[in-house]
């Protein structure tokens, strides 16, 4: 075992399947972690600070190479150069915006206390705010990364993970199926909903036809991330699109 354990950082936003890819990551016998920590990685007390969250509910696989963490919020910061590791794995992923931000909405409407993000425009600026500072990230960063449409965990997972596994560099392909873990569903860990609990990519779209956005709103979204998205891509060390 290497005196630390490599990382794989998830860089994207709300309902965009990453409690999916975070599970899917996670059941790998080589990747340890599949939910969102809410850590800062400024600098290199971060990792301890990560191992430390994890070990609290998990232990390390035995023989295994990463540590896995997802940053959906602009409140907390990857800055891979402060880190001290020669071996860092960046994934960056969007989801199209008129179905993030009505699940969003839908997420956040449910709960018992009015929230900020029930309200659809609240909803597309936490989007567009959200992708604009992933497409800065990808100007800055000097860590290469990888880009891929969230979508193609559900629609075409058969392409997607294929290639997500040789730029992990992993020693066996990631799987369409995925472990149930003890902090699977739990509030404030990713993805509440009965889905999760599947243990396989559920490829039904839930339907938010009810559910409406402001033009002004969607259309400052979509212009965001298409202008976003086309940056990631190009300037990306690799990607995987549905186009």
């Amino acid at each position: 075992m290497p005196e630390r354990h490599a990382r794989i950082f998830l860089l994207s936003h709300m309902r965009a399947f990453t409690s999916l890819a975070g599970h899917i990551l996670g059941s790998h016998p080589q990747i340890n972690g599949y939910y969102e920590m809410h850590i800062s990685y400024e600098d290199v007390s971060a990792l301890d600070r990560q191992l430390d969250v994890f070990l609290k509910s998990d232990a390390l696989k035995e023989n295994s190479r990463y540590l896995f963490d997802k940053l959906l919020h602009n409140d907390y910061l990857l800055i891979p150069e402060q880190l001290g590791l020669t071996n860092i794995k960046i994934l960056i992923s969007l989801l199209e915006p008129e179905h993030t931000i009505k699940s969003i909405v839908h997420l956040f409407a449910q709960k018992e206390i009015e929230d900020l993000y029930a309200s659809p425009v609240e909803a597309a600026n936490y989007y567009i705010a959200r992708v604009k500072t992933l497409a800065d990230f990808s100007r800055t960063a000097n860590q290469p990364y990888y880009y891929f449409d969230a979508e193609m965990l559900q629609r075409a997972p058969e392409k997607l993970l294929p290639k997500l596994s040789d730029w992990l560099e992993l020693d066996s392909p990631l799987s369409e199926r995925y472990q149930i873990f003890n902090q699977t569903g739990k509030a404030g860990k990713g993805d509440s909903s009965r889905r999760i609990h599947r243990g396989s990519i559920d490829k039904t779209r839930i339907d938010y036809s009810h559910i409406a956005i402001p033009q002004d709103a969607l259309r400052a979204a979509q212009q965001a991330y298409q202008e976003c998205r086309r940056q990631l891509i190009g300037n990306a060390a690799d990607s995987a699109s549905l186009d």
